[in-house]
Formats: C-alpha cells, structure tokens, sequence
C-alpha cells in the first residue's frame, strides 16, 4: 500500500538571503552623545576619503558576487530605508550610499538546520508534464539560525506510475517586496511580491510582522475552487517566540502573497486545514483548537473561525497523546480523505488517515486503526527524534501523493494505494 521513494530533500546551508540589519542601541549612560550606533556608522563611511570609500565598496561587491542577485540594487534600498531611522547627516554620493546600505544588510543562512514539513499542489503550468502525470508546487518549511522558520517553494513531476522527480534547486534565494503594509485590529496585513525572473526555488517568505517574527511554520496549502475562480490558500502558524496563532496566505500566480490573520477563538492555536471548496455554500475547516481533539468548523467569512463540532478524539495507542490534520482534507468518489497525524508513547509522530461523508463531512465513515507511515530505523534521528509529518498531500489518478517530513529535518515522497488505504480503514 505504502511505497517510499528514494528522495531526500536535505537543508542547504550555502543557500542564503540578505536581510535587514538593524544595530543595537546602547543604554543613554553608555552612549554620551546620545546618537545610535546607526549613526555612528554612516559617520565613519563619511570619514572615509573617495578612494577608501570606492576600495570598501568595491570588495564588498566582489567578494559577494554571485551569491544574491542585484547586491548593488540590495545595498542602495537598504540606504533608503535606512533613512527614516538617521539623524540629519551630509548627501551621500553614490559610492557612500551604496557602502552605508551594506553596512545595514547581512547574510541568514535560511534552511541551515532543517527543511520539513512539506505540503503540495498542482502546479499552475503545466507545461513539460510528463504523459499521464503533472507538475506540482512543494511548500516547505525552512529553519536558519534561532530556529527561525519560514516559507520557501520547490517543483518537480508526478509520473504517471507515481514516481516523483524534484526539478533542479536555485542556488541564489531571495526575499519579496513588500508592497503593502495595513494595519488592523487583529494585527497587519501584507502584500508581498518576487520578481519574474526568480525561479520558484529562490522565492522564501520569510517572518515579516511582530506576530511572525520567530517563524512562519507549517504551511498547508490547498487549491481552492470556488465556482470558475482558483486560489491558493495555506493556513499556517505565526510564532512571535512567545505566542502562536493561525493566519492565512493567498496567492494567484506564486509570485504575489498577501499574508492575513485569522480570527476568532479557533485560530488561536495552530494545525488548521482548509477544504478545498465551500459545503453547502459555507467555508469549511478542520482545527484542533484544544491541543488534543479535531473539530469540523464552519464560517461564512474566511478570516473568522470561531465554535466547532468535536469530530475525531484520539482513539488508537498510536495517537493516545494527541492527534492533529496533516493539510487539506481530499476529495474522493467515496468521501473527504482527511490525513491525521497521532502522537504516541516517547512522542513518537505518526501519519494515519480518515475517511469523512462528502455531503456531510461531520460523519466519520473510517478510519486506519494503525499508522499508515510510521518512522522507520533510518527516519528515526535527526533534530527531533521519532517523528514523521505531513501538511498536505495530493491525489493522482488511483494514489495519493505524500510528501512528508523525516524528524523534523528534511523531507522525502511516498505514495498510497487509494483503493487499499480505503479498505485498511475500520468502520466508526
């Protein structure tokens, strides 16, 4: 039933963005001149004769050439942001406005210590699918330096036997520009955008807001239909490094993400997993908004998630600790497949699955009353031991694609038989 794939998509510490570098300012009593440390660096650029000034920027370029698109473009933005937070200082020529954005910008390494935690859907090209399969769109989640988590994009092909073959990774990377910035009562709202020309496999959205700003974790993406319109939605947790909660990304093209909090008393917690379309003309999800039990929610209006019905407890050894959603529930002939994952003794994660009434997904018709993935000897070490995770898998022809996460460290395929998943489940 279960076939894994000889696949292993491993962290890549070589593979970098720049970001903003904002310098700590001392304490009033250390600092007499009461200018922050910002200043005090645009001051020694300024110091610096025209030689000097062009020598420094010219090894700055150099010795980072090749490893970011456009530096000189990065460092001159970076000098206008710059701006906001200077006290009033000479006009810079172009060498020092470009020696100055570098001062303020530094490399993070983004999936240095892991990258997990995958989800998939189909890819809005198709050009170059293979007969019989599809290109595909991979989510994942990146972990740098802090344990700072964000999202970054992978593509490949599904042949139509199921195998799986992952294109070429970028080796530049880089983050959107944020086009917008609106703020709310429920925290801001962000519109973010790449550049054409940027592989799918550069782009990384990395925190943007104080809710995110120790990690975007656990994306779930799902493509929604709703009558001729196609959006890609993913659920994901904000973790500000001392509370969580559940927001919401939207994407048309994969170039262009607005990124949204959600409310309401269920989007509290994290874990939440959108269907693919509206039941009975109502958005539809599945949260686990008390830490240990699934619920089926409704709501007319997205971003509001509040209530529920308890729809699955933890039943099995496997899952006595807790059980959670692995993505989107999938719509089959015979019903929602929703995949679940089960916490069991020494916290050992494992994926099962779930088989929910299409017209009336509160009504449970089955359920694998043993893990359908489970760590094996080899998937059993890495930063956290005993572990096997999935956000959202997807289906082709009579398999289920799945891409999961081996101990929270890197990320590999499997594929599942439908016709004998479905008959591995027990009646409820």
């Amino acid at each position: 039933m279960i076939q894994r794939q000889d696949i292993r998509l491993r962290p890549d510490p070589a593979r970098v963005v720049v970001r903003q570098f904002r310098p700590a300012t001392e304490p009033r009593d250390l600092n007499p001149t009461d200018k922050s440390r910002a200043n005090h660096i645009v001051d020694r650029v300024l110091a610096l004769d025209a030689a000097s000034a062009a020598s420094q920027l010219a090894e700055v370029l150099h010795n980072f050439e090749g490893r970011h698109r456009d530096l000189a473009e990065l460092c001159e933005a970076r000098a206008d942001e710059m701006e906001a937070a200077l006290a009033a200082h000479l006009k810079f020529n172009a060498t020092q406005r470009l020696l100055v954005g570098a001062y303020f910008l530094h490399e993070y390494s983004f999936e240095a210590a892991a990258l997990f935690n995958p989800s998939i859907v189909t890819a809005l090209d198709q050009s170059g699918a293979p007969a019989g399969g599809r290109r595909f769109t991979l989510s994942l989640r990146a972990v740098g330096e802090g344990h700072i988590s964000s999202l970054t994009f992978r593509s490949g092909t599904i042949a139509a036997d199921g195998g799986v073959t992952l294109d070429p990774t970028a080796r530049l990377a880089a983050i959107p520009k944020v086009m917008r910035r609106t703020p709310g009562p429920d925290g801001e709202v962000v519109e973010v955008t790449f550049a054409p020309h940027e592989d799918l496999s550069e782009r990384v959205i990395f925190p943007l807001t104080d809710a995110q700003s120790n990690g975007i974790e656990d994306a779930r993406l799902v493509e929604f239909v709703d009558g001729a319109e196609k959006i890609f939605y993913a659920t994901y947790t904000a973790y500000s490094g001392r509370a969580i909660r559940s927001e919401l990304l939207e994407t048309r093209d994969f170039l262009s993400f607005r990124l949204s909090p959600l409310r309401g008393s269920a989007a509290r917690n994290k874990g939440m997993g959108l269907f693919p379309r509206r039941i009975n003309g109502r958005y539809a999800m599945i949260a686990r908004q008390d830490n240990e039990n699934l619920y089926l929610l409704y709501s007319d209006d997205l971003h509001q998630w509040d209530g529920g019905t308890l729809l699955l407890r933890p039943q099995f050894p496997w899952e006595f600790v807790q059980i959670g959603n692995c993505g989107a529930p999938i719509e089959l002939d015979e019903g929602w497949l929703l995949l679940t994952h089960g916490v069991g003794p020494v916290r050992k994660y494992s994926i099962g699955a779930v088989l929910l009434d299409k017209a009336d997904p509160s009504r449970v018709l089955g359920r694998t009353p043993h893990p359908l993935v489970r760590p094996e000897p080899a998937e059993r070490e890495g930063y956290v031991p005993n572990v096997v995770y999935t956000c959202g898998a997807l289906r082709h022809g009579a398999r289920i694609v799945l891409p999961y996460a081996v101990s929270d460290t890197y990320s590999t395929f499997a594929t599942i038989e439908i016709r004998a998943l479905l008959a591995a489940m027990s009646a409820t």
